[in-house]
């Protein structure tokens, strides 16, 4: 760092001892305007003053708003100025899902936009984060990077947050300390190559790349923008930093510093495919999902939000609503890749029973006001969160949907005396 750095890394150390900021970024569920200080990259980024205690917070397992890190929330600048109308987006390292919700947020309804994640119990995470933010045009899969190959130049943009050495998490992360060795430097340098290279070929030509890590050397950074540049076939594009001089432009990408930026250590670059570049065969799937879907007949079991064209599919007693003008799309990723979560889930039948799902109480796709409400306080609404036994007394009886401060968190069955409770049991809160 002081190679790097030079007459600024003083200024750097010390800033390692002080207390990281504490950002969020809100959704459009509900109005919310958590203080007045803004993240000036990220038009729906915050600073907070102190870091609350979040568990507790029924908004944020609303949706209402993603805790993220202020440096990360510069790809919404990538996104505005090189890719806002994109059509496939891929974000290939997606869990826990800070940038998957962001580029849902900045991307129109129009665009589809696959998260994955390769950890099976990443994605299962990624998937509840998805879910919670509430867009219908999003898919969660759990693939290796090479088998997006199956469909070479299908993607417009590939989003890449590279698992790096993590540098840039010093200060808010003992475990990254511990880890990090310049052997694991070297590693992971190797594995982000390895990253790039297996799924280059579903960017199609001239289609943009962003890549970026949470760490600071070269090797990890801008060797690795230089080799996808000079071994894939890229040229490099520039963001315009609207005059801000606290963001270090490189020759390889931008780099945010905790002395200079107010949030963590961050690299990004954005790359262009050459127009040119030859499009491979396709690979075989890695796994093939029978079609086993059968359309909806008669009137969807929720409602949904009018201005939109849905289609609906039943896969046994699941019934899961899609967007008309992306259920190709979507259907095509299904039979070639693993995905864990589409469109919005609606529910389960059961005898002549619909059982609604988590997932469609907080879709933005949900037309929340035709449906039976409950509005709930705080205590009742982390009671519901824990999954603890209810009683709502004023509630229609039936699938309700509860609310707190407006915005719906999950469904019970009021029987009268007693509530169902069916928020999903792997999202619980276990704090008390």
């Amino acid at each position: 760092m002081q190679a790097l750095l030079g007459a600024d890394y003083p200024a750097f150390e010390r800033s390692l001892c002080e207390a990281p900021p504490v950002s969020v970024r809100v959704n459009d569920k509900v109005p919310l305007a958590p203080s007045a200080d803004r993240v000036p990259w990220c038009g729906a980024g915050y600073y907070l003053a102190q870091r609350p205690v979040f568990t507790l917070d029924p908004l944020l397992h609303g949706g209402a708003y993603y805790v993220q890190e202020a440096s990360s929330m510069f790809l919404a600048q990538a996104v505005g100025q090189h890719f806002p109308q994109a059509a496939r987006v891929l974000d290939l390292c997606a869990a826990p899902g800070g940038k998957s919700t962001l580029l849902a947020q900045c991307l129109p309804d129009t665009s589809l936009l696959v998260s994955n994640e390769v950890i099976r119990s990443r994605a299962a995470i990624l998937a509840e984060n998805m879910a919670k933010w509430g867009n219908a045009n999003t898919l969660v899969t759990n693939n290796k990077p090479a088998d997006f190959a199956a469909l070479p130049g299908w993607f417009d943009v590939l989003v890449v947050d590279a698992p790096c050495s993590g540098e840039g998490m010093f200060r808010k992360d003992v475990q990254a300390v511990d880890e990090w060795s310049p052997r694991n430097v070297d590693m992971c340098a190797a594995r982000q190559c390895d990253i790039l290279r297996e799924a280059w070929p579903a960017l199609k030509p001239g289609g943009v790349l962003v890549y970026s890590t949470c760490t600071y050397n070269r090797q990890e950074n801008e060797d690795n923008v230089a080799w996808t540049c000079r071994e894939l076939g890229a040229e490099r594009l520039s963001i315009d930093l609207k005059g801000r001089t606290d963001i270090v432009e490189t020759e390889g990408g931008y780099h945010f510093y905790p002395h200079r930026t107010r949030g963590e250590g961050f690299f990004l670059s954005v790359m262009r495919k050459w127009e040119d570049a030859p499009l491979p065969r396709p690979s075989k799937p890695a796994r093939f999902k029978g079609v086993r879907e059968q359309p909806w007949r008669g009137a969807l079991p929720l409602p949904l939000r009018a201005g939109r064209e849905w289609a609906a599919l039943c896969d046994g007693d699941r019934v899961t609503a899609y967007p008309a003008d992306l259920k190709e799309d979507m259907r095509l990723a299904e039979k070639t890749w693993h995905v864990v979560q589409a469109g919005v889930s609606l529910g389960r039948t059961k005898g002549r029973d619909f059982v609604p799902d988590a997932a469609a109480a907080l879709s933005k796709a949900l037309d929340s006001g035709a449906v039976a409400s409950v509005e709930v306080d705080g205590e009742t609404a982390i009671a519901y969160l824990r999954r603890d036994n209810l009683t709502l007394p004023d509630a229609p009886k039936g699938y309700v949907l509860v609310r707190y401060r407006g915005l719906p968190l999950g469904w019970v069955k009021n029987l009268g005396n007693r509530c169902n409770n069916l928020y999903p049991q792997e999202w619980r809160i276990r704090m008390r």
